[in-house]
């Protein structure tokens, strides 16, 4: 089954807002007689930049409660948290858009004067107080929200301080949410606008809601108590972890959320492990940040982590033949994948792992190991500052039924672009590259 992209789901949301607009403006109460075109064009724009601002924002709190059902037409959480960056993104460009327009009254005025200027709609004295409240709540919300979207987009702020900001998400959202609802046109609310507008809302309260109130991914949460902490390289953690019984069992290339500490919260971590009858888990935790750089030090047998998921369509299912290629850490599926083979031999699977130094990674031994007792599997070592990057054409050296099979990718982003573009180049477009998207900010 196809899955759906983020750009399609993106597409598809915004386009739905826009014709709800749309006919609004067409069946609704239509134009204002004697308005002159441009005031009518700032009122419309305000509508419409409000309308999606609030709409992505909502999108983007019912994506943070991590929506399982949401995984298989996504294909799996890590897009589901692509689909949750760019919509906030999006929603970002359209309360800029929604500012300037409402600081661009001052320019029509001083252009054409006030004449012909659309007037909002009065209301009774409570809704013209709610009115006022919800003016200042957008105004409260708006720079915090752009501050925010702005330093997700800066990849080099660090990550601890920004997790402590973008907490303050739900309350930004529900100020946002309560502007939007008070400053809609009375009119909207007899129009399917105005019905889209409030379900959307509802729904993006009830996340901000379980957000607030610490309850996203509770109900996927386990204990577990670490049995082994390894450090097999600088900079490289190496987790073993037993479960508890009602754990459900994962695919392998799924990941989890691992809290090892409390104050430090919950991280995606891919499970290096397949399923086990002793019910343990495997984590390879790459050094990335202050938090993972000094991890083995700080961790020890016997301590108490909480484990949620799994989560992830990252899982080799198909009947083609699989290439797997690997960049650095981007090997922890494949360590599961071919922990699982042991057990249920399946489709031949060429692995390809691309790594600094292969003489010294501690990976490549294990995956020698690994694949020592598959017959269906071929391991190929690349060192990239040896042999140069694995280019698309050069795998097509290696693979020659290459056309036929199906790619499974984890590694830099890249590197993830200039296979796309090979395959594109070398007139391969009907492979089926599988990519994990592991980028949660």
């Amino acid at each position: 089954m196809k899955k759906l992209t983020p750009t399609a789901l993106l597409g598809a949301f915004i386009t739905l807002l826009v014709l709800a607009w749309g006919a609004n403006l067409r069946y609704g109460a239509g134009l204002p007689a004697g308005a002159a075109p441009l005031w009518v064009f700032r009122a419309e724009l305000l509508k419409l930049s409000g309308l999606l601002a609030v709409g992505l924002m909502s999108l983007i709190m019912v994506l943070a409660t991590r929506p399982v059902w949401l995984e298989k037409p996504l294909g799996g959480m890590d897009r589901i948290y692509q689909t949750h960056k760019w919509a906030g993104i999006l929603a970002g460009i359209a309360v800029l858009i929604h500012w300037g327009a409402d600081e661009a009254g001052g320019l029509i005025k001083g252009l054409i004067g006030a004449g012909g200027k659309v007037s909002r709609e009065h209301g009774s004295e409570l809704y013209e107080s709610l009115l006022d409240l919800g003016k200042e709540m957008g105004e409260w919300a708006l720079y915090p929200l752009l501050i925010l979207i702005a330093l997700t987009l800066l990849k080099r702020f660090p990550f601890k301080p920004w997790r402590v900001l973008h907490r303050a998400m739900p309350v930004l959202y529900l100020m946002g949410a309560l502007h939007g609802l008070m400053l809609a046109p009375l009119t909207w609310w007899q129009q399917p606008v105005g019905w889209a507008l409030a379900l959307l809302v509802a729904a993006g309260s009830w996340g901000a809601v379980l957000s607030l109130l610490g309850r996203i991914g509770k109900r996927r949460q386990y204990r577990g108590e670490i049995l082994q902490v390894e450090e097999p390289a600088p900079g490289l953690t190496r987790l073993t972890c037993r479960i508890e019984p009602r754990w459900p069992g994962h695919r392998p290339g799924q990941f989890a959320f691992l809290t090892l500490h409390d104050r430090e919260g919950s991280h995606p971590f891919t499970i290096a492990s397949a399923p086990r009858e002793d019910g343990s888990l495997c984590f390879a935790i790459k050094a990335l940040g202050d938090y993972t750089r000094d991890l083995a030090s700080r961790l020890e047998a016997g301590q108490h982590v909480t484990v949620e998921g799994p989560y992830g369509g990252f899982d080799f299912q198909g009947e083609k033949p699989q290439v797997w290629i690997a960049g650095g850490v981007g090997v922890t599926p494949f360590l599961a994948g071919l922990e699982a083979l042991h057990h249920a031999p399946g489709t031949a699977v060429s692995l390809h792992y691309c790594c600094r130094d292969s003489r010294n990674d501690p990976f490549v031994p294990q995956l020698q190991r690994l694949c020592a007792d598959l017959p269906g599997v071929r391991l190929h070592i690349h060192d990239t500052p040896r042999e140069g990057p694995l280019t698309v054409a050069r795998l097509a050296q290696l693979e020659p039924g290459l056309a036929g099979s199906d790619i499974w990718f984890c590694g830099p982003a890249g590197f993830a672009r200039s296979l796309k573009q090979g395959l594109r180049t070398q007139g391969l477009d009907q492979v089926c590259l599988h990519q994990e998207a592991f980028e949660m900010r």
